[in-house]
């Protein structure tokens, strides 16, 4: 049988980290003069795939 292979899209936006599957953050492209400091610096910090999606996304980087 032969290899399973990746979904490029998917090993594009996601990074296997340690035991977690890191991903992009949303809503800090731009349009940014509207938004409180606060909610900027909350979207500096890394952010993780959900423990319920993880297994769809493993599955496309054919993990």
């Amino acid at each position: 049988m032969p290899k399973m292979k990746t979904k490029r899209a998917a090993a594009k936006r996601f990074s296997i980290k340690k035991n977690l599957i890191k991903r992009g953050s949303a809503f800090r492209s731009h349009i940014l003069t509207k938004k409180s400091r606060k909610t900027k610096r909350g979207l500096r910090s890394g952010k993780y795939v959900h423990s319920s999606n993880e297994a769809n996304v493993k599955r496309m980087l054919a993990l």
